[in-house]
């Protein structure tokens, strides 16, 4: 893609998503831009290239008749809570006006003298004011030459009071002791004593009443994201100079320190100074078992200090924090479309205009065959109410707003809809060791000194050249000789190959650790008998092993352990319950990758390999036909990741996996994993549902609606009901849980 810039914009007046495609469609046709148009999260994704401004897209979407603003930051989703209050207003109003009118118009016995004049007064109103969004959408879209589904509704409102006028003043329905009766069907009949002014305000307010559902859904729907931006702590205690003072958390800058009391939020990222408590951050990542930090350790905002006092230092504040990158990363998968939606959307365009030719040709049908104009006006009238697509619209963006939003909550980040497709044909999950299957934090277990000075000066020398390291083997290293001795020396020159080993001068020696073979192939050490038999032991228990060699000779073995994580087998149970076959893939040795294996439950393992060697196996399982997924949480499974069908970070990862992933777990647990493919697996399914009844609804009711088998009235009410129906099987998903270890 060409140089510019990603910007979201908020668009105003949509009413459908024949609006969304209409304004996607305008945007698309600027020289360079790229750009979707979510009608459910009311936002327009544009990609703007160099040359073109933000402003040139919002005066597009203006010209095409709605309007588009950046996004400020929200707190209270006062636009939202506006829409409901104002439809509900308006739906209440034309309810109690309606319900008379089609009591009257459905009960002959209740239809006293004139009784058709006092249906007028009450159903105009509703025809006019409460139908106004509707006939005011249909009048913007007519001058831009467009129709949307707001001129379904309108044209058929505006059909049946016009009709119902032209009755009552220029036929026969205006005489007194005029009666009618209520037919799901439609009649024959000559049509000038027929109104339809039950038609006009009861499909009104049964369409009112969709949308209301509607708006209170998609308000709903976001609620999920809303809470979990709205964690963060309001207001936080700075300490500057010795002195405490209360501030809100908008004011702070990095680098400055601020204090956490027993029971209040971090109030952003940051590093501790002083103190040592436990953070409970089940809130943000539904992590249940709260962690022991102290000084240097990093804290996340919105987290719960849960044990005594502390003093941080920011490091990331405002849109920098994890909260907010999170916000992000949700509000870019809801706001993009899923390959099915895309379908639903071409749809839609094209609906409308189909459809009212269709109402057309059943108008000059029964017309032509003699069936009377009242049976055709009903036939078309019906025609044009029952085809309403809204369902169709809604059934993908309602359900990726609920699904995404759910995901937040449990800590689990879906990062774009396109990662639902390959959720559901994933058959193969391949795992990595540290940190994901294990716990990641290994710790020294022997020192095995060989013809140098002593164990301390081994481990002394070692640490110093593992010190510049990150890996996990290099960090317990590192933590076992400042715990045995108190510190290790100074190093310099580092250097390190990726899954082979490190270098550094330590003392004025070079001093190598890592395998064997890297001893061997890349600095012509050879291995003492003695040494390979220490190896070999450690690894037969499953430990991990390096050497250490300096002045071109073997000085020792250093081993260290990891241990299974509580869930990782319970979580391996339950992938093969998902049809997932699990593999686990690590650079580590053969005996240590076997233990752990066999402790999970895994029958496949490959060891020994290079992060390239990971992404090669994911590459030679696609060549298979298998759809994979690959869990990881390090640098060298950055590769492996965007490799994979489907990535899935562990959050307690470094931002390259994260960054490479498609699915984040905001926390290291591997079951969460489990639960992020059955929420995703879920939301598509609810999503296929909805699509299905839409498609469904309308091949069905449009043929019936032609054939004069349906009366206006029930037309309005079963679309208002697929709308509803559709939002509300969305809603479902806020009833998501993780299933229990």
């Amino acid at each position: 893609m060409s140089a510019g810039q990603q910007v979201d914009l908020l668009v105003g007046g949509m009413t459908c998503t024949s609006c969304a495609a209409r304004i996607e469609k305008k945007l698309n046709r600027m020289p360079g831009v790229a750009a979707t148009v979510n009608y459910a999260t009311e936002k327009a994704s544009v990609f703007v290239p160099v040359g073109t401004s933000v402003d040139d897209a919002i005066k597009t979407i203006e010209a095409t008749g709605y309007t588009a603003v950046l996004p400020t930051p929200v707190v209270v989703d006062d636009a939202g809570s506006l829409e409901v209050s104002a439809l509900r207003q308006r739906l209440l109003i034309s309810a109690a006006l309606t319900l008379p009118v089609a009591v009257l118009s459905m009960i002959p016995v209740l239809q006293f003298t004139n009784w058709q004049w006092l249906a007028l007064t009450l159903a105009a109103p509703v025809a006019v004011w409460g139908a106004w969004p509707f006939h005011r959408a249909a009048w913007l879209n007519a001058r831009h030459g467009a129709a949307t589904m707001d001129t379904l509704v309108s044209v058929g409102v505006l059909a049946a009071l016009g009709w119902s006028l032209y009755a009552l003043f220029f036929g026969l329905a205006g005489m007194a002791g005029m009666t009618m009766s209520f037919s799901f069907s439609a009649t024959p009949g000559s049509g000038a004593d027929e109104i339809y002014l039950e038609v006009a305000s009861a499909v009104t307010v049964f369409i009112l009443a969709g949308r209301y559902a509607e708006a209170r859904a998609k308000r709903n729907s976001g609620a999920a994201l809303q809470a979990l931006l709205e964690l963060g702590a309001k207001e936080t205690t700075l300490l500057k100079d010795g002195v405490e003072s209360r501030i809100s958390t908008a004011l702070l800058v990095v680098g400055d320190q601020f204090v956490v009391r027993p029971g209040e939020k971090v109030a952003t990222d940051g590093v501790i100074v002083d103190g040592s408590s436990a953070i409970d951050a089940s809130l943000l990542t539904g992590e249940s078992v709260p962690i022991e930090v102290g000084p240097g350790d990093s804290v996340v905002g919105a987290t719960l200090n849960s044990g005594g006092r502390l003093v941080v230092r920011a490091v990331r504040v405002g849109a920098d924090t994890e909260l907010a990158q999170i916000g992000r990363l949700v509000e870019q998968a809801q706001t993009g479309k899923a390959e099915v939606q895309r379908l639903a959307d071409r749809v839609s365009g094209i609906f409308v205009p189909i459809v009212i030719l269709l109402a057309l040709a059943t108008l000059a049908g029964w017309l032509l065959v003699g069936a009377g104009a009242s049976v055709a006006f009903t036939a078309a009238v019906a025609t044009l109410i029952i085809a309403c697509p809204c369902a169709l619209g809604l059934a993908t963006p309602t359900a990726l707003l609920v699904g995404t939003g759910r995901g937040a909550q449990l800590g689990i980040l879906i990062k774009g809809p396109q990662v639902l497709e390959s959720t559901r044909r994933v058959d193969t999950i391949v795992l990595d060791k540290t940190g994901t299957i294990t716990t990641g934090r290994m710790t020294l277990s022997t020192v095995a000194p060989h013809e140098c000075g002593s164990a301390d000066e081994l481990l002394r020398l070692a640490g110093a050249a593992e010190s510049g390291s990150e890996h996990p083997i290099a960090r317990a290293i590192t933590a076992g000789a400042v715990s045995r001795l108190g510190g290790v020396a100074s190093s310099s020159e580092f250097a390190s190959e990726q899954g082979l080993g490190v270098q550094a001068m330590v003392e004025g020696r070079q001093v190598l650790v890592g395998r064997p073979s890297w001893l061997i192939d890349r600095w012509q050490i050879a291995i003492p008998i003695e040494m390979q038999a220490v190896m070999a032991t450690a690894e037969g228990l499953g430990k991990t092993a390096v050497m250490v060699a300096w002045e071109g000779q073997v000085r020792g073995v250093l081993t260290v352990a990891d241990t299974v994580k509580p869930t990782s087998a319970a979580a391996i149970a339950r992938f093969r319950a998902l049809g997932l076959t699990p593999l686990l893939v690590t650079g580590d040795n053969t005996a240590a990758a076997q233990t752990v294996a066999d402790v999970c439950g895994i029958t496949d393992v490959t060891a020994g390999v290079l992060p390239a060697d990971k992404a090669r196996l994911i590459a030679s399982l696609q060549a298979q036909g298998h759809v994979v997924a690959m869990v990881g949480d390090g640098v060298n499974d950055a590769v492996a990741l965007a490799t994979a069908d489907l990535g899935i970070a562990m959050g307690s990862g470094t931002d390259v996996a994260i960054e490479a992933s498609d699915l984040t777990l905001m926390r290291s647990d591997l079951l969460a994993a489990a639960d992020a493919i059955r929420l995703a697996r879920r939301t598509l399914a609810t999503i296929k549902a909805n699509l299905f009844w839409a498609f469904a609804y309308n091949v069905a009711a449009i043929p019936l609606a032609m054939a004069g088998l349906l009366n206006p009235l029930i037309a309005g009410a079963a679309m208002a009901l697929s709308s509803i129906f559709v939002v509300t099987n969305s809603l479902r998903l806020r009833g998501f849980r993780a299933l229990p270890a």
